[in-house]
């Protein structure tokens, strides 16, 4: 089919369509399904990430006969449309899927279903099959989108739903009641197009939405289309009959004293919640978060839940919204822990008692009984989830939630899923089994470093280290533009999700305020401080002079004690102990020429080490030292005349520096920047959670450096 719709036709949803990119498939639909499936994953409005699945049927060479067989093609399990690509498709011969309704032995027995996907597999590279599959095999259409938009949703979710959507599409769209995803439900919407000749899609109760077309363009068209009559019919009545949500009960806070606000808040709030599993923050104070928990509505639609499966799998069933007034003091912290305290006990205590009152004889064990969604009236939304990925999405998703319950006010009223019915899905035994098959999550996952001296060097050498373990990483360093650098270098190996920097100079203590309150606001806190800021002086003692010993102590030591300071207030919010790591010096132990105020200010940081272990402990704040010595390669000290003053001081030229070095140690052996970043590893990688006050030479063996 031309492509017949001009962008302009659109107002709630986004056309993306490039008729010169879609004939560059020429026939081939699997193509074209990527390529709509990209389009339609693009536009959240549309779907969230990581929901909705999308389908076509083609004829292929069965490579055994050579015969032509019909195959679907369909979204495996997990995966995004927004990124979805060849690899994350299902190809299953559809005969075979068809053939599966004769063994089929009901409702009960359906579940057992699922491990007969793969027996009807026709590409060998396919992903594993989603239970979402017979909801496409059993539709007879050749390209099918199911997608979880919250203008559908908001209907779907209404308690004249069904009403709505016979009189708002003409009778185009058929209503299917809630039932829970699986191959009972492919039957029925099967069922329900044999009932209703001529129809272009099917709305299912509290889900979602099913569209289809003859093409790939079709298909799209059309799914933009009835999201589009749903979305201006939502808009229209908005404010119609009643304000949004009730009106507005209270105000929020000026952005700025917000932000300051959750800052504050957010490490205790991430104590609370990690006191099973350590858990990774995330903050928003989105204008449509803000028109829900400041209304009148709150208090009604909150405990309701959500409605659509994919947001309550994320969000749990319901929020947690604090009893606490957006100007509330919170300076004492043990004061904010007290008067949460409770509440987080009465969180707990309800979501235990829903699990007992919903659970079947085989369930699964009780999960994780903290809030995952934390609703702070007049302030924002924080959410806590494994990884910020997760803990983001979350927060997407109960803003789709919100979308949703606003929508449905608007038109009716909202209902939420009942409750055994999400129990039945947050305890599915199939969706147990997906979360079983996580891979092993890394050392350092569910932990956030912060990294002084992080754009290059040792520093971004450490921070490199903490992130391929899984941390999140807060790069800080007073070089912006090498800053930014480092940044884009992170994002590109990792992922946005887990790197934030902040331009600090460690001499200044404003500065590292605004580093943890950065650290805080994008990850909820802090675990681990790596206190790697610093420079190099070499000259004797004649030669050094007041600014040369003074800038030194400040760098070294002062900053050490400035940032060290902060971090302590962040880690006893959260109360889940934590590690500080040093790096000073080979020179703060050995007494070299030409060394008296760089080795003095390493002297002094390794021994201020010994003194916060001994004072912090019992917080399980443990603090140690590493020791690097000669570390050349990619340091940035030696651009700043240390390798010109060490070269004098050993009577020997610059370029024979790595050489000596090696030479005089007992490995000889070059030290590298990612030997350090492997030693505070050792400190923090969980296998030496009892040893604190330490030191960690990495110098290859300088006899004169052994600790006795």
């Amino acid at each position: 089919m031309e492509n017949s719709v001009a962008t302009t036709n659109y107002k709630y949803v986004s056309y993306l369509w490039d008729e010169e990119v879609a004939k560059s498939f020429g026939d081939d639909q699997v193509g074209l399904l990527i390529y709509r499936s990209n389009l339609l994953g693009a536009d959240l409005r549309l779907t969230n990430y990581a929901g909705g699945n999308t389908s076509c049927k083609t004829v292929e060479k069965d490579p055994l006969t050579g015969n032509d067989v019909d195959v679907m093609w369909v979204k495996g399990s997990g995966g995004d449309l927004g990124t979805l690509k060849k690899s994350g498709l299902a190809g299953l011969y559809l005969e075979k899927l068809h053939s599966l309704k004769n063994v089929y032995r009901g409702l009960e027995h359906e579940d057992e279903m699922v491990a007969l996907f793969n027996r009807c597999i026709y590409d060998l590279d396919s992903k594993a099959p989603s239970i979402d599959t017979p909801l496409h095999a059993f539709l007879p259409f050749k390209h099918i989108d199911h997608l979880h938009p919250d203008a559908i949703i908001a209907i779907a979710a209404s308690k004249d739903g069904e009403r709505i959507t016979k009189e708002l599409f003409g009778g185009k769209l058929a209503w299917v009641k809630w039932q829970k995803p699986g191959f009972d439900l492919g039957l029925l919407l099967e069922k329900t197009v044999q009932e209703n000749p001529g129809i272009t899609g099917l709305i299912l109760g509290s889900h979602g939405l099913f569209t289809w077309g003859d093409t790939a363009y079709e298909s799209y068209v059309n799914t933009l289309d009835t999201i589009e009559r749903a979305s201006e019919y939502l808009n229209d009545n908005f404010g119609k009959n009643r304000p949004v949500f009730g009106g507005a009960k209270i105000e929020s806070l000026p952005k700025e004293e917000r932000l300051e606000k959750a800052s504050t808040l957010i490490p205790i709030l991430r104590g609370f919640t990690s006191s099973q599993n350590r858990m990774i923050g995330h903050f928003t104070d989105d204008e449509r978060v803000l028109e829900y928990i400041n209304s009148n509505d709150l208090d009604k639609l909150a405990p309701l839940g959500t409605s659509c499966p994919d947001h309550f799998l994320r969000t749990k069933i319901r929020p947690l919204v604090l009893n606490l007034a957006p100007d509330a003091d919170l300076s004492d912290t043990e004061a904010v822990k007290a008067q949460l305290a409770d509440q987080f006990e009465a969180y707990r205590a309800d979501y235990t008692a829903y699990y007992e009152r919903s659970k079947h004889h085989n369930s699964p064990a009780v999960r994780d009984t903290n809030p995952v969604i934390i609703i702070y009236p007049g302030v924002g939304m924080f959410s806590f989830a494994k990884d910020k990925q997760t803990t983001r999405v979350s927060s997407e998703f109960y803003i789709n939630a919100i979308n949703v319950m606003k929508g449905a006010e608007a038109i009716s009223e909202y209902q939420g899923l009942p409750e055994q019915e999400a129990f039945n899905i947050e305890y599915w035994l199939l969706e147990e089994a997906k979360l079983q098959r996580m891979p092993k999550e890394k050392a350092l996952s569910r932990k956030i470093a912060l990294v002084t001296g992080a754009s290059g060097g040792i520093g971004k050498a450490i921070a490199e280290k903490m992130a391929q373990e899984g941390a999140c990483v807060v790069l800080t360093d007073m070089n912006a533009e090498a800053l930014e650098e480092a940044k884009a270098e992170f994002e590109s190996k990792f992922s946005k999700d887990i790197v934030a920097t902040a331009v600090v100079n460690v001499t200044d203590p404003q500065a590292i305020v605004d580093s943890f309150k950065k650290a805080n606001l994008a990850f909820g806190g802090v675990d681990i401080v790596v206190n790697c800021a610093g420079l190099s002086i070499s000259k004797s003692i004649t030669d050094t002079t007041e600014a040369d010993y003074d800038i030194l102590q400040d760098v070294l030591v002062k900053g050490q004690f400035l940032v060290s300071k902060e971090a302590v207030k962040v880690l006893r919010k959260q109360a889940t102990g934590g590690d500080i790591v040093n790096i000073a010096s080979k020179n703060g132990i050995v007494s070299g020429p030409n060394n008296v105020a760089y080795g003095t200010a390493k002297a002094a940081q390794m021994h201020m080490s010994r003194l916060l272990a001994a004072e912090l402990g019992p917080d399980k704040i443990r603090v140690n030292v590493v020791n690097p010595d000669a570390v050349i390669r990619g340091s940035k000290i030696w651009g700043s005349g240390w390798a010109a003053g060490r070269a004098k001081a050993y009577g020997i030229s610059i370029e024979e520096l790595p050489a000596y070095y090696a030479k005089r140690t007992v490995l000889n052996e070059e030290i590298l920047a990612e030997d350090i970043a492997n030693a505070v590893f050792v400190f923090v990688g969980g296998l030496m959670g009892k040893s604190t006050g330490n030191v960690l030479n990495v110098d290859g063996g300088v006899p004169a450096a052994f600790l006795r």
